[in-house]
């Protein structure tokens, strides 16, 4: 079994700060349904899609043009037993320059095939990063998915909204 880290890369024409925006626009990309300040250092986020997948993280670094890094604080899958998967687990985007594109290389630290969700968080992560942020990044417009108002788990996003 491999127990590497999930990466994906991406190249674009796009400067290393067009990048960065873009990353910080999660609303652009990931998803409409996420709440709280994503593109200030040590501020928390709320993420949830349907009943399926809720999320709680935080903002560990910023450097512009370079690196955005978020720690997931709280996790829940539906479909999973074990509901540890995800916390403590970085999400890190690096932009490095190569000649006149820059490329873009996406890894969650701890996400591996031990994982119970690794092969739906895999084909995720490549719609999200390698489909949807790569829109974004190149054409202005992201594939995010779509604020869904009810029908999820109200009682455990109360729970774990921010203050």
């Amino acid at each position: 079994m491999n127990n590497q880290d999930y990466t994906v890369s991406i190249l674009v024409d796009q400067s290393p700060e067009e990048v960065y925006a873009a990353i910080n626009n999660i609303r652009g990309w990931w998803s409409e349904e996420i709440e709280g300040t994503t593109d200030e250092l040590n501020k928390e986020w709320f993420y949830h899609y349907k009943d399926i997948h809720l999320s709680k993280v935080k903002v560990a670094g910023l450097q512009p043009g370079k690196q955005v890094v978020w720690e997931v604080i709280e996790n829940k899958f539906n479909f999973i037993q074990d509901e540890k998967e995800w916390v403590g687990n970085r999400l890190v985007f690096e932009i490095t320059k190569e000649g006149p594109k820059t490329r873009l290389t996406f890894t969650h630290n701890g996400l591996n095939e031990s994982y119970e969700c690794y092969q739906v968080c895999n084909d995720g992560w490549n719609n999200y990063v390698g489909n949807s942020l790569y829109k974004l990044i190149t054409t202005g417009k992201g594939e995010p998915n779509p604020k869904e108002g009810e029908g999820f788990n109200k009682e455990l996003a109360d729970k774990w909204k921010l203050k």
